[in-house]
C-alpha cells in the first residue's frame, strides 16, 4: 500500500517488473496537479519524456498543450500519466504483460489523486482501464462511469499528428470536458 506519491516514485524507480525497466533513463510519473479532479492518461513514454521524466513533453505533448490552451484547460490544473512509466522501445505501444505490470502503479496514482474524471487519451488506455471489448474510434466522445469515476476517451494527441482529420474530435471532446470541469 502506498500512501504518497513519494513512496510511489521510490517503488517505481527500483522496479524490475517487466522489460521496460532495461532501457529508460527516466521513470516517468506524472505532471501537473496532484490534487486534480481531472486526470490525463496516455500510453507511455516517448523519447522526449524518457529524456525529461515527464509526460507529454514531445510533439503531442506540444499539441495537447495548444488544445488546452484554446479550450481554457490549464496543464498545471489537471494531472497527466501514462499507462506505462517507462518508455517503450520505438515508441510502440505497451505490450499488456507491461501494461498489467504498472497496474497497481497507476491504480495507486487515481487513489492518491481522487479525479472526479479521467480523460483517456488513445485506445491502450481505453482498453487498459475499460476493458478490450472497447475501442477508441467508436467509443471516444462518450462519457461513461465507473466506481464513481467519469470516463472520457478520446484520440491520443500523437494520432492526431498522423491523422489531422481526427483534431477536430479531439477539440470536441477537449469542450465537452471543459463545461463538466466547470461544475466540478
Amino acid at each position: 500500500m502506498v500512501n504518497t506519491f513519494e513512496q510511489l516514485e521510490e517503488q517505481i524507480k527500483g522496479c524490475k517488473k517487466c522489460k521496460l525497466c532495461n532501457n529508460r533513463n527516466n521513470i516517468v510519473l506524472d505532471d501537473g496537479n496532484r490534487n486534480a479532479k481531472v486526470m490525463f492518461i496516455g500510453e507511455g513514454p516517448g523519447a522526449d519524456e524518457d529524456a525529461q521524466g515527464k509526460p507529454f513533453v514531445g510533439k503531442a505533448g506540444k499539441l495537447m498543450n495548444q488544445a488546452f490552451k484554446g479550450i481554457g484547460i490549464k496543464r498545471e490544473d489537471v494531472y497527466i500519466t501514462n499507462i506505462v512509466k517507462c518508455r517503450p522501445p520505438m515508441n510502440r505501444n505497451p505490450e499488456k504483460d507491461e501494461a498489467d505490470a504498472c497496474l497497481d502503479y497507476l491504480r495507486a496514482q487515481v487513489l492518491l489523486v481522487k479525479p472526479k474524471i479521467i480523460v483517456l487519451l488513445g485506445n491502450v488506455a481505453l482498453k487498459t482501464i475499460l476493458g478490450s471489448e472497447y475501442g477508441i474510434t467508436n467509443t471516444r466522445g462518450k462519457w461513461m462511469e465507473k466506481k464513481d469515476i467519469l470516463y472520457l476517451p478520446t484520440f491520443h494527441p500523437a494520432a492526431l499528428l498522423r491523422d489531422e482529420t481526427k483534431k477536430i474530435y479531439f477539440w470536441n471532446d477537449l469542450k465537452e470536458l471543459k463545461k463538466r470541469m466547470e461544475n466540478l
